[in-house]
Order: C-alpha cells, then structure tokens, then sequence
C-alpha cells in the first residue's frame, strides 16, 4: 500500500518541468525591465557615445541604406510571395527556353522590366529557384533586374544629362556581367554550392492565407540579413577616411578600382546611386560606370542576403566572381562608349 500511495507523489514530480518552463516564460519580461532600467541608468554615457561624430555617421549611413532599401525588399517579397503562390510552375517552363544556355539571355533581359533594386532581386530569384527554374537563368534575373529595369536607367539620365550614352553603357555592361555570370555557373557551378531556398509548406491553406505566410516568412528572412549588411556597411563607411577617394581619382587604374570597392562597402540601393556617382566628379566616367555596375550586384548587404537564400557556399564562390567580372567588363565598355 505505501508504494501505490507513492505513485501519485511521482506523477506530480513529473509535472515540475511544466512549472519550470512556466517560470523560464515569466523570465523574459523580467529581462526586459533590467534591460529597460540598464539603458535608463546609462543613457548619459549612451547619449555621449552617439552624439559622437563617427556614430552620427554610422547611424546616418544606416538609416540610409535601411530607408534607401526597405521598400524594395517589401516589393521583392511582395513580387516572391506571388510568383510561388499564384504563378504555376508550367509558366517559367513555357516563358523561358529549355536550353539554359538561351534562357540565361532571356532571363537576363526579363530584369529590365522589374521596378525595384537588388533587395527585391533576391527574394524573387530565390522563387524562380524554388519553381524549378534552372539556377543560371535564376542569377541572371538576379544581377540584371537591379541594374536595367526602367526606373534604374531613367535615374541614371536624370543624375548625367550631360553624359547621356552612360546611361546606354551602364545597360549594356550590366546586361553582360548578368549573362556571362549565369553561363559561367552554369559551366561550372555545382549543385552542393547551391543550398535550394526552403520554404513553409503551405498546403491546405487557401491563397490568401499562404500568400501572407510566404511574405512574412520572406521578411523575416531576407529582412534579417539586410540589418546585418546595412550595418556593416555603415561600419566600413564610418572608418574610410576622405582622403583615401581623393588620392586614388589620380590614377585610372586604381580609380576603378577604388570606386567598385567603393559600392561594395556604400551598399547603395540602385535606385539612388546614379546620383551619388554623378557627385563624384574627381573621377573620370568610367570609374563611375564602374561604380554603377557593380553596385547593383554585389554590396555587403547583396552578400549577406545571397549567403541567408542560397547558402555561405554559394555566396563565398560567387560574389568575388560577379566582382571581377563587373569590374572587367565595366572597364572595357567604358574604353568603348565613354
């Protein structure tokens, strides 16, 4: 009889761990008031630090860039959630050739008509991917939507009134760069360094309710690392010192290569580069083409969100390639046209 009276004590034994996670629960509003009277207590020192003129210009370039980018990754998301909730499969196999080695010219030129900037190219290139488009045409899409779709080039004649055929070249050695890039993986890319994008499944669900899901599970996502870019970003432009531009614009060679290092660490939305490349007057026209070019196709946030889609081991081997690459051809169409 004692150990059938124990039995029950047992059973209540084993309902700790629920009260243990109830306590574990109550602890985070706890942890929010110490962080809250932490910040309180030093928001002197805090204050300091941020008036301090590197931090105004950290948090000047980030919110920048977060401003410069969010209604574009929104529009991205917005255009991804679509492509995988409302456009059948059968559509890319029918719009684009079966041979990748044509659909990759296809897809690149397809980007001309996509009215958003590079954080809007890699949630909806991610899609294509999921839908069974072939990779090489998926990154073509990708590099070329930032840089030749219409609102690109029509701030690009805006920001060069004087210098209008950089708004021909800019369209042409972005074009080449995002075909030659998606034939170069498809020669030599290898299925490993690819990581598929996963998604929720949505089965069962009706298209409203997966069409939300999709958009915030894509914001949550790529929105992530685009805080992580955009900061680093901030990070590097904060500690550059001015000078550096001045000195380099005196040598062709280096200028060029001073302004395509240059857009990867500014981690400028597309839409508004034009501008600042046209304000960087110590620099000949190709350099600023250079500048254009590579904006667009890989900037620390552009990596960061490449790595958080496709995978680190993609991202590691094609960013440096795109760099190179864009920066070549840059260089050489702007011996031709400019």
């Amino acid at each position: 009889m004692a150990m059938t009276k124990q039995a029950p004590q047992g059973t209540g034994e084993r309902a700790d761990p629920r009260r243990a996670d109830e306590g574990r629960r109550l602890d985070s509003p706890l942890l929010l008031t110490l962080l809250l009277l932490t910040a309180v207590m030093l928001q002197d020192p805090v204050r300091r630090a941020l008036s301090a003129p590197v931090m105004q210009s950290w948090m000047t370039v980030f919110v920048a860039v977060m401003v410069q980018a969010l209604p574009f990754l929104v529009l991205g998301v917005l255009l991804s959630a679509a492509i995988a909730v409302f456009v059948p499969p059968s559509f890319f196999a029918r719009a684009l050739p079966k041979r990748p080695v044509l659909a990759v010219p296809v897809a690149g030129a397809a980007g001309a008509v996509l009215p958003g900037c590079e954080c809007a190219s890699v949630p909806v290139a991610g899609a294509l991917v999921r839908r069974g488009v072939t990779p090489a045409a998926a990154l073509a899409f990708l590099l070329s939507a930032p840089a030749i779709n219409p609102v690109v080039l029509t701030a690009t004649a805006v920001a060069f009134p004087r210098d209008p055929e950089m708004v021909l070249a800019r369209f042409v050695a972005s074009l080449l760069v995002a075909c030659a890039m998606g034939w170069l993986w498809h020669r030599l890319g290898r299925t490993d360094w690819l990581r598929p994008p996963t998604r929720a499944s949505y089965d069962g669900q009706g298209r409203g309710a997966a069409f939300w899901g999709s958009v915030r599970h894509d914001v949550t996502h790529a929105g992530g690392f685009l805080v992580v870019g955009a900061m680093a970003a901030a990070t590097l432009k904060a500690v550059v010192p001015a000078g550096w531009l001045r000195a380099a614009a005196d040598d062709p060679v280096v200028s060029v290569l001073a302004l395509a290092v240059l857009a990867v660490l500014l981690s400028i939305c597309s839409e508004a580069d034009a501008f600042v490349a046209a304000s960087l007057t110590q620099f000949s026209l190709t350099a600023r083409l250079t500048f254009l070019v590579v904006g667009p196709m890989i900037d620390l946030k552009l990596f960061a969100m490449q790595a958080g889609t496709f995978g680190r081991a993609f991202a590691v081997r094609f960013a440096p390639a795109t760099f190179a690459l864009a920066v070549v051809v840059s260089a050489l169409t702007g011996a031709v046209l400019l």
